[in-house]
This record gives C-alpha cells, sequence and structure tokens, in this order.
C-alpha cells in the first residue's frame, strides 16, 4: 500500500523531531570555530516504504538498503583506501584532485562533504583552501558509517589537522543541518550506493546557499564499445579477486562493481540534478567516462 505524501512529510519530520541534538547542531555552524574534531552522532533514518531497490544485482525491500550499505562499508573501512588504489591504479587520486580544483574552493567558504568518511575530498578540500589563506572554515565531513568517519577522524590527526574538520555521523538523504548554510557541497562515490537519490538531491540542494554548488565525483558510463568491454570484464573479473586479496573479503567489491552498473548515466543523471532544482547542470567525463564530474547550483 502506497503511503500519502503527508504521510511521506509527517514521517520525515517526526525523523528530525527524534534528534535530540538537533538545535545544538544546527547553531555550531553558525560559530564551527568552537569545535574540535569531534565525531557527532546523527541517528536520522529516513521512513522507507515496502517497496523493491537494487543492491548491487539484487532485488530488495527499500527498508533493508541502508543496513546492508553500512554492513559493507565497516567491512571495507579500514583497506578502503588502499583498495582504491589497487582497483584504480591510482588514478583516483587524479581524478580527486581535478574534482576539487574545478571546485575551486574559496577559504571562506563552508563546505561539506558527504559520504566523506575517510576524508579523502576533505583534506584535499583543506589543502587547498589553506594554500591560499591558512585562516579557512571548518570542513563538515558527514558519512552514515561511523567505521568510515572513524578512519578519516585518525588520519586526520596524523596529519596534525584535526582541527579543520568537524565529523558528523549522518544520512544524506535527511540531512539534520540547517537550511541555506554551505557554499559548497561535495560527495565523491557516495551518491550511488543511497536507496533514493533524488533525496539526497534534495537535500543537497536545502542546505546550500542560494548561488551555492554542488558536485559529485562517480564512477559512470564508458561510451567507447571496445573500452567499455575491456572495462567490464576488468570490474567483473579482477576488482572482487583484488578485493579478496587485498582485504579478505570478496563479496563487498562485487557489491561495489554491481552498483556501478546500477547507477544512471550521466546524462540520466544531469536530469536527475536538474528535477532537484539546480541550474547550469553540467558534467566532464575522465578517463573515457570511466567516472564522471557533475554541477549545478542553487540559484
Amino acid at each position: 500500500m502506497l503511503l500519502s505524501s503527508s504521510v511521506v512529510r509527517s514521517c520525515r519530520i517526526l525523523a528530525r523531531q527524534l534528534s535530540s541534538r538537533i538545535l545544538a547542531t544546527q547553531s555550531s555552524f553558525h560559530n564551527p570555530s568552537e569545535h574540535n574534531c569531534v565525531i557527532r552522532y546523527l541517528h536520522t533514518t529516513p521512513c522507507h516504504h515496502d517497496n523493491e531497490t537494487h543492491f548491487g544485482y539484487q532485488t530488495i525491500p527499500e527498508s533493508e538498503k541502508e543496513s546492508k550499505v553500512k554492513e559493507v562499508f565497516e567491512r571495507v573501512a579500514e583497506t578502503y583506501d588502499l583498495m582504491n588504489d589497487a582497483m584504480s591504479l591510482g588514478v583516483h587520486r587524479l581524478w580527486k584532485d581535478h574534482f576539487v580544483t574545478s571546485a575551486a574552493p574559496k577559504p571562506n567558504y563552508k563546505c561539506l562533504d558527504v559520504a566523506g568518511g575517510t576524508g579523502d575530498i576533505a583534506f584535499k578540500l583543506h589543502n587547498h583552501m589553506s594554500n591560499i589563506n591558512r585562516d579557512c572554515e571548518k570542513i563538515v565531513v558527514c558519512d552514515i558509517n561511523k567505521e568510515m568517519l572513524r578512519v578519516g577522524q585518525e588520519r586526520a590527526k596524523e596529519s596534525g589537522a584535526e582541527d579543520a574538520y568537524i565529523w558528523l555521523e549522518g544520512n544524506a538523504e535527511l540531512l539534520e543541518l540547517p537550511d541555506n548554510t554551505f557554499d559548497l557541497y561535495t560527495i565523491a562515490y557516495g551518491i550511488r550506493n543511497c536507496t533514493h537519490i533524488e533525496k539526497v538531491l534534495e537535500e543537497a540542494y536545502r542546505v546550500l546557499k542560494p548561488g551555492g554548488r554542488f558536485m559529485c565525483l562517480e564512477f559512470s558510463e564508458v561510451n567507447n564499445p571496445v573500452l567499455s568491454q575491456v572495462y567490464e570484464k576488468y570490474s567483473h573479473d579482477v576488482i572482487p579477486v583484488l578485493g579478496q586479496v587485498i582485504a579478505g573479503d570478496f563479496e563487498s567489491y562485487q557489491y561495489l562493481v554491481e552498483s556501478i552498473r546500477k547507477f544512471p548515466n550521466q546524462e540520466t543523471f544531469a536530469e536527475m540534478i536538474a528535477a532537484a532544482g539546480f541550474e547550469i547542470v553540467e558534467y566532464e567525463n575522465l578517463t573515457f567516462g570511466v567516472t564522471a564530474i557533475h554541477s549545478g547550483y542553487k540559484l
């Protein structure tokens, strides 16, 4: 039985009210200098219907996907960065560098990096801004998985820049963050794991200031037929085996490959971004479309 839109709205409002820390959290983003590198837990679970969705190539109830994805990233958290190097032969570092350079954040920007647990994008954003002016804004890193956040927090401490970040455990589909707060919203290799991509985009639009920019780095579709066949074979035959050898986990990396195949292609995703209200929507293919950068503005 489908729920009415008013019931869905009520569920979302109730979920927000259940967080006893929401007022403190909201006020914190108006004065982020009060915070050190502390993980602040935001337990926000969207109201799911009994519809079905995909988990890789499997079809499962929507209510199960969030927990299954969390299990995957709990298992891979410790070896996630190493596996990224192995799977992409290190090229993911160049993609991320180009992504942050394209974002061009200014030192006074309030930045939110979603699904950013291990900190790769946040660290690059901070380096970019601090090279312009050392006195730059703290970067908010949000991820649904506390194990990924723990790894990112440890890396921040090792770098000596732990005070540059605020770490939040939260759901991209229902962010416990105030409206019109951020100048830049980034999400890298995370949106394809969300149950409702359209809700993630709606939340991104909500928390961005007018004039703010949404940027997404995600695996996409290789349009060259020959390269596509090579990439397909490498993805399905090699990456899960690397997962087994390096991380002792075949199934998690098989899921990650399958999740790429289920994600919308470049044009379809650009249309979804525009449908969420963003303007000047565009995308750039990297490495023949293996990955793509999508961008849009809240005007």
